[in-house]
């Protein structure tokens, strides 16, 4: 034999060899190779947020979360407090709408919940964590007290034209500080703007004491004689100009976040700061600038306390709205329009729940706990709209037999 020959008969076995090694591997059950391999069980439950939620399922799923709120708060009532749960809802429905000065009363504290809410919805939408709105409120209040207190002499209008500007420049500021710092070094501007606001309620004391003529650690109604810095009635209505200014507030906001040039900057911002640098925007900018504008909005909800509410001054003339407040912004999602639907939910169940303590003799915690139950199911159904579950499916009887 040739070593041709013998060199194409090695080969011919080696090709031989590699076709019986290939078939043994493809007789090889797929059972056995899984059967090595350990298997990974699908979880029971799985949440995928959602891309887009329609407005209607939104609706729906809103609507269903209050459904069972009010079901759940009628249960409660019959079992805590053994009363009738539908004169327990007429009765909350009374204490916000019962008579035309209830009424009044209402839209006059929604006006001032719906005011520090737009102002937190420019930083909200930047994700920059105003927590500071209660000291924002105050300083505006504070320093639209002290203009009725020295300025009363001048004429009314050109008074609260003062307060006005005044009121929006003292919350701007209030506002600047954190911002500045979030801006240069990237402080916590949650913790910075929270504690401002106690700063803020020691400065108002401090005035307070000065101003308190009676020793009575209260400034009482200023000017309740000559009503200097009040606002005046309007068409019969004593709130008329407070809605006038919160809605002309609300409107241009919205106007300012969706279609200009610096609410797409906002935007920008808020989704990602690296993004809105590699675009060009001038970050440091637009943090300074949008607090700027969040706590003049918020000082003004101060002026309009002061001007067109309760004409005085004190710790409280925030009342802690400024923190109710961050749920009225979640609960719309920076949308200024819907942040008017939103308090008007949030002032009717806290009036509804006066109302039920006067009108039943409850303590106010069972009335508090039937307003918690219905806002947590309202804040909960929020949950729904933006995420979705997914359970486990069982496997099919055939399905685990061509498994096994």
């Amino acid at each position: 034999m040739s070593i041709s020959e013998n060199s194409n008969t090695n080969a011919q076995q080696s090709r031989n060899n590699m076709d019986e090694n290939k078939q043994g591997i493809e007789e090889i059950p797929v059972s056995n190779v899984k059967s090595g391999a350990p298997k990974v069980k699908e979880p029971f439950l799985r949440i995928t947020k959602r891309d887009f939620t329609p407005f209607t399922i939104a609706s729906c799923i809103r609507a269903l979360g209050i459904l069972i709120a009010l079901i759940l708060s009628a249960l409660f009532i019959v079992c805590i407090t053994d009363l009738n749960p539908i004169k327990v809802y007429i009765s909350m429905f009374s204490g916000a709408f019962g008579t035309a000065t209830r009424t009044w009363i209402t839209i006059r504290d929604v006006m001032f919940l719906l005011c520090i809410s737009v102002g937190l919805a420019p930083a909200f939408k930047m994700r920059f964590w105003n927590i500071g709105a209660e000291g924002q409120v105050l300083m505006g209040g504070l320093v639209s007290a002290a203009c009725m207190i020295y300025l009363n002499i001048l004429p009314t209008n050109i008074l609260l034209l003062l307060m006005f500007v005044v009121s929006a420049i003292a919350g701007a500021l209030w506002g600047l500080l954190p911002a500045i710092f979030k801006a240069k070094w990237n402080t916590n501007e949650t913790l910075f703007t929270l504690m401002m606001n106690y700063v803020a309620i020691q400065t108002v004391e401090y005035f307070v004491d000065i101003w308190d003529k009676k020793n009575s650690h209260s400034v009482g109604q200023i000017n309740p004689d000559t009503m200097a810095g009040w606002f005046p009635s309007a068409f019969g209505m004593k709130y008329f100009y407070n809605v006038v200014i919160v809605v002309i507030l609300t409107v241009l906001v919205y106007i300012y976040l969706k279609y200009t040039k610096h609410g797409y900057e906002i935007a920008v911002v808020g989704e990602s700061i690296n993004t809105a640098k590699y675009a060009g925007i001038n970050v440091r900018r637009v943090i300074i600038r949008t607090m700027l504008l969040s706590g003049a909005i918020c000082g003004l909800a101060g002026f309009i306390e002061v001007a067109g509410i309760s004409h005085t001054i004190s710790k409280s003339t925030a009342g802690g709205l400024g923190f109710t407040a961050i749920i009225v912004a979640w609960l719309s999602k920076f949308n200024t329009l819907a942040m008017a639907a939103a308090s008007l939910l949030i002032v009717f169940l806290d009036r509804g729940a006066v109302q039920i303590a006067t009108d039943f003799g409850l303590n106010e915690y069972a009335s508090e706990i039937i307003m918690s139950i219905i806002l947590f199911f309202i804040l909960g159904s929020e949950f729904f709209i933006n995420y979705r579950l997914i359970f486990r499916r069982r496997k099919r009887k055939g399905a685990e037999v061509n498994d096994a």
